[in-house]
């Protein structure tokens, strides 16, 4: 089943990107680019997740409704 997980992602002065999250604490993302951060945060996600369930600690993320806003990011 898929989740929404609300991220925070900010543009660090070294340059690279880092992406952490209310709803999951212990979420914490770097990257290169933001597509890389993404990436990396939905792996820490599932694995930390993976984590709750095998140590039988609810997860309190929401289903995916069957229609919801996202905001995309493109290159301008």
């Amino acid at each position: 089943m898929e989740k929404l997980l609300n991220l925070h992602i900010e543009k660090l002065p070294e340059g690279v990107y880092l992406a952490t999250s209310e709803d999951l604490p212990g979420l914490v993302a770097q990257g290169k680019t933001i597509a890389e951060t993404l990436e990396i945060a939905r792996d820490v996600a599932q694995k930390l997740l993976e984590a709750r369930s095998e140590r039988n600690q609810p997860d309190f993320l929401q289903p995916v409704a069957d229609e919801f806003d996202y905001p995309l990011v493109v290159a301008g």
